[in-house]
Formats: C-alpha cells, sequence, structure tokens
C-alpha cells in the first residue's frame, strides 16, 4: 500500500461523522471468534433497560470491540497490507465503531446505581423540608453546623 492511500484510509476512519450511515456488520471475527454483531446490538437495544445478567455481556462485548478495531487500525498504520485489504478493515472499523456507539447509547444500565441517586435525591428533598420546618432553612453548612464550637 503506498503512503498516501494509508493516510486516506485513516482520514477516513477517523471522520468525525465516519459512522452515518454506516451498517453494523452482520458478523465479525473478533478475537479469534466470531460474533452475530448485528444481531447481538439489535438484541440489547430492543429491551428498555440492560438486565443485571446482561451488562457484563455488554461490556465485555465493547471490551473486544475496541480491541478488535485497535488491531484493525494498527494493520492499516503499518501499511503491510494490500490497499484492498486496508479498505476492508476501514469499512469493519466504521461498523465496529457504529456498534460501539449504538451500546455506548443504551438506556439506563445500572439500576441499582440509578435507585441509589433516586434515594439520594430523596434525602435531600427531605432534609431540606426539616431544616425549612425547623427554622434552619438559612443555614448553609447542613444541620448540627456550629456545634461543639
Amino acid at each position: 500500500m503506498k503512503e498516501y492511500e494509508r493516510k486516506q484510509l485513516i482520514e477516513r476512519i477517523d471522520k468525525e461523522g465516519a459512522t452515518v450511515g454506516a451498517d453494523i456488520p452482520e458478523a465479525i471475527d473478533v478475537q479469534g471468534e466470531e460474533i452475530d454483531l448485528r444481531e447481538f446490538v439489535f438484541e440489547i437495544k430492543r429491551r428498555d433497560t440492560v438486565p443485571a445478567g446482561e451488562r457484563e455481556r455488554v461490556e465485555r462485548a465493547k471490551k473486544n470491540l475496541r480491541r478488535e478495531r485497535l488491531q484493525r487500525r494498527e494493520r492499516i498504520e503499518d501499511g503491510e497490507v494490500s490497499f484492498e485489504t486496508g479498505e476492508e478493515l476501514a469499512t469493519a472499523i466504521i461498523g465496529i465503531d457504529r456498534a460501539l456507539n449504538a451500546l455506548e447509547n443504551l438506556g439506563p444500565t445500572d439500576l441499582e446505581r440509578e435507585q441509589q441517586t433516586q434515594r439520594t435525591a430523596d434525602r435531600k428533598r427531605w432534609m431540606k423540608f426539616l431544616k425549612k420546618a425547623l427554622g434552619h432553612e438559612d443555614d448553609e453548612k447542613g444541620v448540627g453546623a456550629g456545634r461543639g464550637r
């Protein structure tokens, strides 16, 4: 592969809107294992939330896809492949990016964290109510501030 061709492919991969209109590959070989990538992404995205048992699977898939993307990019950067192979690698990388974007933009994946956030917000509202009811609404340091001085 010629230097300008290599640069052209790298530029194509790094382009801001490269994934716009790109398809998620039907299947892809990731770390020596064939994955039905499109089916996996659509299966996960169909759900409103990712169940606890699936979270680890999704995180592992994202990690493996990032690793595969990096390895394919390095093959192009090394320039030791033909331009045709480089084009195939670039197309696959853009498809991987599209899949990663879809997996990164999933709805709430951590119900426990969401519940904890809700409990924290409820406590803050309750403390604010108590301060107001007890006449401490202008107390900026919180309940019990100034004790022991």
